[in-house]
């Protein structure tokens, strides 16, 4: 049997992973990989991190099961990070969290659990997406439609957006980014995210919200704001949730599917079902990365260590967004690319076209997504020249 299997294309961000390793030009740059990396060119392990797996090392008893909700503790801390300590929500008692393996896990519980529940239903996801979107949910069964997101001339198309929304037939859901969309960089503003209410109430909707980067837009709080006001005023949602970019805990695969129902007695119906999709897809959570979090969450001083390092990395995105286009002047590219400066999280959606792409590859060991999707957090102070008089070559051939 196994004779006939036919072998397809592999994922093609991990396979410049492969390429990238190979290639031995030392002025080589990747852009690619969807991970933070800091001024040398690694992931780091957050120093918060380290100091709460020296904790949990100390206390641990046991590697028994955690429940397909996961570790209470977890859930609870990562509800008060996404809501707000002072949330109504959590007051109403109207929030559920079950633990998942990463943001990834999360969608694809929430994909399962909105299969069963609502077989008629449509997601509607952004046109740009990130591309495992469509395979996660294509994966649930879920029919996919698409809404604009960004125009030809690689900006937002707020108009464009909403006029696609206003066509969503009720009952269907809307999957949104919370920050830091994933790969476009651009962001919606307080203004934006009221008529997105608006339409999502009119249009009598389910949001699902992806919140897979919290504190790497403009800090942990303002990050949030479009969640929270989305979340507050609608008596429904979903909220996938994900620790692997605040934390830098990507291979422990922390996550959370977190549904806000109307009061509580339908928050434990959902709850229970959430349970019975978890069993039946992996059973129960990996334990790690949830106690590294509910330990730095549930310190006073590891929290404060934890916040500090979440700005520093911020702040280092930001700079280097600033210090890309200042690169570009000299080229005369400043003004073209200004929009780089502008977005926020780790990605940009930098206009270039795949042929420029794969020159910037095949030329220069510049390595980004096909999509012209370059992951900012990879650049670094001695390689922004190089990149920007790159860019500059396979601009001009247009």
């Amino acid at each position: 049997m196994l004779e006939n299997v036919e072998r397809v294309p592999g994922d093609a961000i991990l396979g410049l992973i492969q390429t990238f390793k190979a290639d031995d030009n030392p002025n080589k740059v990747d852009l690619g990989v969807g991970v933070y990396r800091d001024e040398n060119g690694q992931t780091p392990i957050l120093e918060s991190v380290r100091e709460a797996e020296k904790t949990r090392l100390a206390k641990e008893t046991t590697k028994a099961y955690i429940g397909s909700h996961g570790d209470p503790d977890f859930g609870e801390a990562v509800l008060k990070l996404v809501f707000g300590h002072n949330s109504p929500i959590l007051a109403a008692n109207r929030a559920s969290a079950t633990q998942a393996p990463g943001g990834t896990g999360a969608l694809r519980l929430a994909g399962d659990f909105c299969r069963a529940q609502f077989p008629n239903a449509s997601i509607w996801l952004p046109e740009p997406t990130w591309p495992n979107h469509i395979g996660v949910f294509n994966a649930s069964g879920l029919p996919i439609k698409r809404y604009t997101y960004v125009d030809d001339d690689n900006h937002l198309d707020f108009a464009g957006m909403l006029a696609d929304l206003k066509t969503a037939p009720a009952g269907d859901i809307v999957l949104l980014h919370a920050s830091c969309h994933n790969p476009t960089g651009f962001d919606l503003n307080r203004d934006q995210w009221q008529q997105i209410l608006d339409v999502v109430r009119e249009r009598d909707v389910l949001p699902m919200i992806d919140f897979a980067y919290q504190g790497f837009g403009d800090g942990l709080e303002d990050d949030a704001y479009g969640l929270r006001l989305i979340t507050e005023s609608c008596g429904e949602a979903l909220v996938t949730q994900s620790c692997s970019k605040n934390f830098g805990i990507y291979r422990e695969r922390t996550g959370c599917l977190i549904a806000v129902a109307k009061n509580e007695s339908a928050m434990q119906d959902v709850r229970s079902q959430l349970a019975t999709v978890a069993r039946g897809n992996y059973s129960n959570p990996p334990a790690h990365g949830a106690a590294i979090v509910s330990t730095i969450l549930g310190s006073h001083d590891l929290r404060a260590l934890w916040q500090d390092e979440v700005s520093a990395m911020r702040e280092r995105i930001k700079k280097l967004r600033a210090a890309m286009v200042d690169a570009l002047q000299p080229y005369g590219l400043d003004e073209r690319f200004e929009y780089i400066a502008n977005q926020r999280g780790m990605f940009s959606y930098t206009g270039l076209s795949s042929h420029q792409v794969e020159r910037l590859k095949n030329d220069y060991s510049i390595y980004m997504v096909s999509s012209g999707r370059a992951n900012i957090a990879g650049l670094q102070q001695d390689n922004l020249d190089y990149v920007a008089s790159a860019i500059s070559d396979v601009v001009e051939e247009e």
